[in-house]
């Protein structure tokens, strides 16, 4: 076969022909599998499949682990549906522990032994994604003829290796399909996926120690790109995610293990764990220790400390207590002299105790999952479930079992001994259905049976069940043109519009500037008190937001960040919003110039030499004199020198 002989000819044991090209790591994978484990491209040696015992031992010590990383499988499922992919999950020697399949490829899969306690290692499979990757222990993409085995040439497969906190290989994270196309863009998302588990395991791992979490960006915090310390009260590392050695130049997590917090940044554990700074609800600045690059940092206390260290004089009570989210709002909260608003309000508390369902209507980002929140508190309070459910964000495949559940066995992959679906999840509670206008007409059908009748069939079941929920729908988009188009039951539309009500957009609210005031107050949670000034405030009520609330709250989070002090500035809220104008000074900084010293005048002149230098980038010019930004900034208005270029 022309396959076989290419290998061969790859690994010197063909005749005269052309060896292909293949890449280093395929090259190295084809002699290992020929010269090491003595494999045979054409020879079809029988798949091995571990028996339920063994598969168990091998499942148990990762048990952790599969916790953490079946949610993240069940999202890159998601993101790849369609496409007849499925996700696996093997331990270090190329084992599979969990594997979530596609129906159009499931079958297929498993008759290549693409299941669970199968043995993918290249010993036994030869070079293929799982176990290759186990091997070269970075992110690799195998695609049909870069298989060893002939058998195997059908698959794409995309592996990323996921390490423990010593560097060990752990696991490794693979979706594989019978594609036609080598999808560089699945690898991405696999490798993010693998590093997003790698991070929620190292947190869980150190979950009794202190955890600082950081990066020079503080909107990234919290994402797979953070980098995380595990420190003792000492301020002693003691692990190191991949991130954070990056971030720093080590190779290594050996290499910062015993290094001391000031080794890195310029603060110790007292100034990131005392009461004052409260680092472990806000990012706080800081400054590495030999170049004095500027990070945003978040500590993250022990878990049996928590933050309940806090004062107590110092804790804002929430409105409502909720479990697990603190920051529900009451209807009241909502509105802050806004007609529309007032109205909505209004209207919600007037049916909240009926069983009339409610349509909000109204643009991403305008609050409406919050709004639906604030109705089932006033209404069923903190002890009966709240469950939301976003339409949109989930494939077609996976929405029927999502919304209605499924006994054990309804489909491949699915938990063994079944799962209840949202709508029972609901049941005494609220549903709020999200997005709804994009629920797929077939399914539409099945919903409003639910809804006339109060019961449910799960997947693979039988008996109905009986459900009492409240029902809440949300949507940006025209139900009644989806209607008139055909692809929104007209049957359904009617069952959902007890009564309908629009959440206006923030830029058209007129209690915008309390309501930033009323957001601020919410982000700051139980941190010191902060307040805008009159310029940032002007501008945040002059901007457009597109994204709404939403959008509102991200950019005060990160001016929280990003202030100095108690005071919000312009120039603490990102370029999007305080952009400055050429040869424009704000209004904070107009002041009457006045007459500057020799020492001032030479102040002056280096920083008007920097800001050229650096064509007038604040950032990069305050970073080159060893400064922050706000400071740059500060001392240009002391000095009255005027920003004349666009950063």
């Amino acid at each position: 076969m022309e396959h076989a002989r290419q290998v061969n000819a790859v690994v010197g044991l063909g005749g005269a022909i052309e060896p292909v090209e293949v890449g280093p790591a395929i090259a190295r994978s084809w002699n290992r599998c020929a010269h090491d484990f003595g494999l045979d491209p054409v020879k079809d040696e029988p798949i091995v499949i571990l028996d339920n015992h063994e598969l168990k031992e091998r499942q148990g010590p990762l048990e952790p682990l599969r916790a953490i990383a079946k949610g993240e499988m069940a999202t890159l499922y998601q993101q790849l549906a369609g496409s007849g992919f499925s996700v696996l999950l093997t331990d270090r020697e190329g084992v599979v522990l969990d594997f979530l399949g596609d129906p159009t490829f499931s079958k297929t899969a498993a008759e290549c032994g693409m299941v669970e306690g199968a043995l993918w290692g290249e010993r036994h499979q030869g070079t293929n994604g799982m176990g290759t990757c186990a091997i070269e222990q970075r992110p690799i993409l195998v695609h049909h003829n870069e298989h060893f085995l002939t058998r195997n040439i059908g698959l794409t497969c995309s592996a990323a290796p996921i390490f423990d906190s010593e560097g060990g290989l752990l696991a490794v994270l693979d979706a594989s399909s019978f594609s036609h196309m080598a999808q560089q863009h699945t690898l991405v998302l696999v490798n993010m996926s693998a590093q997003i588990i790698e991070n929620r395991a190292f947190l869980c791992r150190f979950r009794n120690q202190y955890a600082l979490r950081f990066h020079s960006r503080p909107e990234l915090i919290g994402t797979l790109w953070e980098g995380v310390l595990a420190l003792d009260e000492e301020g002693n590392i003691l692990a190191a995610n991949r991130s954070a050695l990056f971030q720093f130049g080590y190779k290594k997590p050996a290499d910062m293990i015993g290094l001391q917090l000031r080794d890195l940044f310029n603060t110790g554990m007292s100034a990131l764990i005392g009461h004052k700074n409260l680092s472990w609800l806000n990012p706080v600045p800081l400054y590495e220790a030999r170049q004095g690059n500027r990070f945003f940092g978040l500590m993250r206390p022990p878990e049996h400390q928590g933050p309940s260290a806090v004062s107590p004089a110092r804790r804002a009570a929430p409105a409502i207590t909720v479990p697990g989210n603190p920051k529900i709002m009451r209807l009241e909260e909502l509105q802050f002299g806004d007609p529309t608003m007032e109205y909505n309000v209004r209207c919600a508390k007037r049916v909240q105790d009926h069983d009339i369902p409610i349509l909000l209507y109204g643009e991403t980002g305008t609050g409406k999952e919050i709004f639906a929140q604030a109705i089932h508190y006033e209404h069923a309070g903190a002890n009966r479930p709240f469950v939301a459910v976003n339409c949109a964000s989930i494939p077609e495949t996976l929405i029927e079992s999502e919304l209605f559940g499924y006994k054990s066995g309804a489909f491949t992959g699915a938990n063994r001994e079944g799962r209840r679906g949202k709508i029972l999840q609901a049941n005494g509670g609220t549903l709020f259905l999200d997005e709804i206008g994009d629920m797929p007409i077939m399914l539409q059908a099945r919903l409003l049976r639910v809804l006339e009748e109060r019961e449910v069939i799960p997947l693979g079941g039988e008996v109905p069940i009986k459900v009492d929920i409240k029902l809440i729908s949300a949507t940006h988009r025209n139900l009644k043109e989806l209607v008139a188009e055909g692809r929104f039951r007209e049957d359904l539309y009617y069952r959902l519009q007890g009564i309908a009500l629009t959440l206006p957009p923030l830029r058209e609210r007129q209690d915008k500037r309390d309501l930033i005031r009323h957001v601020l107050a919410m982000e700051c949670g139980t941190r010191e008190e902060a307040v805008l000034s009159e310029g940032a405030l002007r501008q945040l009520e002059a901007y457009s937001w597109p994204g709404n609330i939403r959008q509102l709250r991200n950019v005060l989070r990160t001016a929280l960040a990003m202030r100095e002090g108690r005071e919000i500035t312009t120039y603490d809220l990102l370029d999007e919003i305080s952009r400055l104008t050429p040869g424009a000074q704000p209004a904070e900084c107009a002041t009457e110039a006045a007459p500057l010293s020799s020492l001032e005048t030479a102040e002056r002149d280096a920083i008007l030499h920097n800001l050229e230098k650096f064509r007038w980038n604040v950032t990069l010019a305050a970073r080159h004199l060893g400064i922050s930004r706000n400071t740059l900034y500060r001392k240009m208005k002391n000095l009255n020198i005027r920003i004349n270029k666009e950063e």
